[in-house]
């Protein structure tokens, strides 16, 4: 009979409070999305290194890191599309949970994708950016050359193209890399999330 409460305090798992603290910082979700070649990823990546050099945990997901491990298994059909962002979305949860200022790139094209998003991650953790770079700024800077191949057709369902993306209608912070340097965009988005994850 004793034996069941040999280790009573050790029954409880440590809260996300108890992370924060030792961290001193909040856990948030930063969700980026926008067109291919919009500046996603680049702003992702600037600010992430601008908020680790000011002391705070960070975590980036974007396709590379997520498309070739949790997701490897995924193609690019609708349904799977779908549960590449459901994926993300609960990794992404289990991070702001644990603390960490987590910053997800993804294209996430629709509404109802991002809505899942957000429902998924808690309204409160989530902070949906828009990068409203205009498709014909995507297309000049085309890295990969995706445009031209869906251009050409053999990219099917490609976003901007031959399938539609609908642009947040409220979006947190909505931001054009075209208007401004990436230092500003990085310090604008610095700026508008600083007091969210600041112990």
């Amino acid at each position: 009979m004793a034996e069941n409460n040999i280790y009573p305090v050790f029954d409880k798992m440590l809260g996300r409070g108890d992370r924060e603290a030792l961290l001193k910082q909040h856990g948030i979700v930063l969700w980026f999305t926008g067109l291919s070649g919009s500046g996603k990823s680049t702003l992702a990546i600037a600010l992430e290194r601008e908020l680790f050099k000011s002391g705070f945990v960070c975590r980036l997901l974007d396709g590379d890191n997520i498309r070739t491990g949790i997701n490897n298994n995924l193609g690019f059909s609708e349904a799977d599309r779908i549960e590449n962002i459901r994926r993300i979305a609960e990794v992404a949860k289990l991070f702001a949970d644990s603390g960490i200022v987590t910053l997800a790139s993804f294209i996430s094209p629709t509404k109802e994708i991002r809505s899942m998003a957000e429902n998924i991650i808690g309204k409160d953790d989530f902070t949906e950016i828009y990068v409203s770079t205009p498709l014909e700024i995507c297309e000049k800077r085309d890295v990969k050359g995706l445009y031209k191949k869906a251009r050409k057709g053999e990219i099917k369902d490609f976003t901007g193209i031959s399938a539609p993306f609908e642009a947040p209608e409220s979006p947190a912070i909505s931001i054009d890399t075209s208007k401004a340097t990436l230092e500003e965009c990085v310090k604008m988005l610095k700026n508008k999330i600083i007091e969210k994850i600041s112990y």
